[in-house]
């Protein structure tokens, strides 16, 4: 008497992780069981990673914006406090993509923030 194998949905169920689970290496990629380990687990890495990004790129924008409020002669801190005193509401984001990509522009917020440049 042959196996039963289920039908047409547990089919499409494992069809899915397969996909998933594409361009993993060996055996990951083609047997079910081990798939569905490796696509557990990364889809874990996945929903931990996408909250740990956020961390970093906040890193990076305070980062940025502290080397271009040294460059004028202040702090990351006082320009950050300077800043919420004269109820200038732009993001990190927004104020270390401004720092790169136009420092005269960052210069004049630095001055409307109420700090003098050198």
């Amino acid at each position: 008497m042959p196996r039963v194998t289920r039908g047409f949905k547990a089919r499409r169920r494992r069809n899915k992780v397969l996909k998933m689970a594409k361009g993993y290496r060996g055996g990951k990629s083609r047997l079910y069981r081990t798939a569905t380990e490796a696509v557990d687990k990364a889809l874990c890495y996945a929903y931990r990673d996408r909250r740990t990004n956020k961390r970093n790129f906040r890193r990076l924008w305070i980062t940025r914006i502290t080397a271009a409020a040294n460059l004028n002669s202040t702090s990351y801190s006082k320009l950050i406090h300077g800043l919420k005193q004269s109820e200038i509401e732009l993001d990190r984001k927004v104020l270390s993509n401004l720092a790169i990509v136009d420092p005269h522009a960052f210069t004049e917020v630095v001055k409307a923030a109420g700090f003098k440049t050198a």
